[in-house]
C-alpha cells in the first residue's frame, strides 16, 4: 500500500513522536524518546518522497530547494498541530525530517523544568534570556512556554521572529505578532531591525546562528526590550564563550561588556529517558547577577560554574545538581544519569553522598 503524508502525520502523532525520517530507498523511521524506531518495513523511492514533499512547496520554496538542496518549512496539521519539514539531498536522494509541533503551547511544570527559577527570570522586563542545548533538547518548547507565560501575566506587545513559524500563539494579555523569516521578512537582521519601529516590548529570534543576528539581537536588548532567543551550546560557560568568539578578536572585548550588562538569565537543558516514561530535562540556569555580570565583563568566566552551584538564591542550578535531584527523585536511571553529566564523577561523589545519608 502506498505511503501518502496523512499517514505519515497520523502515525507520527498516535506513536507520540518527536520526529519523522524519509529517506528515498529506506524505511520510513521515528524518533521516538529519542530513540529511532523504523514503522515500516519496505522502502520508499525517491519518486514517492518527491510525491509527497513537493506539493507542499510553494514556488519559492521550490526555488530555495533547487538551489540550496535544502530547504526549512511548516504545516499546519490541524488538530494534531504543526509540523516542521527540512528537505534535503543525501547521496543525490531526497529526504525529509519532520518535526511535530504540538497544537497546545505546554506549560514549565508539563515540560518539568524548574518552575521557580524560570519565573524568577522572567520577572525581567529588558534585557537577554537565552534557551540552548543541542538539536531536540527541547528549546523551541521551553521558549514557547515562556512566551506564553507572559502572554497570561504582561500587557505587551510580543514579536517573533521564526524559521518557520512553530508554535502558534494567540492573544491574551498580550498581542503577538509572528513573522517567518522568507515569508513575511528576508532575515532575522531585517526583521530584528524592523522590529525596534513596531513598538516591542518583547522579541522572540529563533536562533542566534551568526554574528549579525546576535549583533542585531544585543543591541534590542540594550535599547530596553527583553529579547529571548536560542543557541546550540552545551551550557552556559559555552554559551559565553561562543557569543563573545562570534566577534572579530579586536571588538571581544567590548561585547564582553554588552553581554554583562544584558545578560538576564541563560537556561541550558539536556533531555534523558525518564522512568515514569517518556524524558525529562536536566536544566542548568544561571541568572545575571552583579557577580556573574562582573565576571562575563573581566573575562574571567571558568568560576561562572561554582558561582551557579552556590546560587540557589538566585533561582541558579548546575548540571550536576539538575542530576542529582532527578536521581534522589527516582526520576532517572543511574547509567542515563552518568551519561548526561558533564562531570561523570562529581555527580557520583555527589549521589554517593545522599545514599550514604539515607
Amino acid at each position: 500500500m502506498a505511503i501518502n503524508l496523512n499517514m505519515l502525520l497520523k502515525a507520527m502523532v498516535q506513536n507520540k513522536a518527536s520526529d519523522t525520517h524519509i529517506r528515498g530507498g529506506a524505511p520510513v523511521c521515528l524518533r521516538i524518546n529519542g530513540v529511532i524506531t523504523p514503522v515500516n518495513a519496505s522502502t520508499m523511492t525517491v519518486k514517492e518522497v518527491e510525491d509527497i514533499v513537493f506539493p507542499l512547496m510553494n514556488p519559492r520554496l521550490r526555488s530555495i530547494f533547487d538551489e540550496k538542496h535544502e530547504v526549512d518549512f511548516s504545516v499546519d496539521g490541524g488538530e494534531s498541530g504543526r509540523f516542521r519539514f527540512n528537505v534535503y539531498i543525501q547521496k543525490a536522494r531526497i529526504c525529509v525530517a519532520i518535526r511535530h509541533i504540538p497544537l497546545k503551547i505546554p506549560t514549565f511544570e508539563e515540560l518539568k523544568l524548574p518552575v521557580d527559577s524560570i519565573k524568577k527570570l522572567l520577572v525581567n522586563e529588558r534585557g537577554i534570556i537565552l534557551v540552548t542545548g543541542i538539536t531536540g533538547s527541547g528549546k523551541t518548547s521551553t521558549l514557547a512556554a515562556m512566551v506564553e507565560y507572559l502572554n497570561q501575566q504582561w500587557e505587551s506587545h510580543i514579536i517573533t521572529i521564526e524559521d518557520p513559524i512553530e508554535f502558534v500563539f494567540t492573544d491574551k494579555k498580550s498581542i503577538i505578532s509572528q513573522r517567518e523569516v522568507g515569508t513575511d521578512t528576508n532575515t532575522f537582521v531585517d526583521a530584528l531591525r524592523a522590529a525596534m519601529r513596531q513598538d516591542p516590548d518583547i522579541i522572540l529570534v529563533g536562533e542566534m546562528r551568526d554574528l549579525e543576528t546576535t549583533k542585531a539581537a544585543i543591541t534590542a536588548a540594550e535599547t530596553g526590550h527583553l529579547v529571548f532567543a536560542t543557541m546550540h551550546t552545551v551550557n552556559t560557560v559555552q554559551t559565553i564563550s561562543r557569543i563573545v568568539d562570534l566577534y572579530p578578536p579586536h571588538q571581544q572585548a567590548q561585547v564582553r561588556v554588552q553581554l554583562a550588562e544584558t545578560i538576564r538569565g541563560i537556561v541550558s537543558q539536556r533531555l534523558l529517558p525518564c522512568t515514569q516514561g517518556g524524558r525529562i530535562p536536566a536544566v542548568e540556569v544561571l541568572t545575571g547577577t552583579a557577580h556573574i555580570r562582573k565576571m562575563i565583563a573581566e573575562n574571567n568566566i571558568e568560576p561562572i560554574n561554582q558561582a551557579i552551584a552556590k546560587g540557589a538564591f538566585y533561582g541558579m542550578q548546575s548540571f550536576n545538581q539538575s542530576l542529582v535531584a532527578l536521581h534522589k527523585a527516582g526520576l532517572a536511571k543511574l547509567d542515563d544519569i552518568i551519561q548526561a553529566a558533564s562531570n561523570p564523577d562529581d555527580v557520583l561523589l555527589a549521589i554517593k553522598g545522599i545514599d550514604q545519608e539515607k
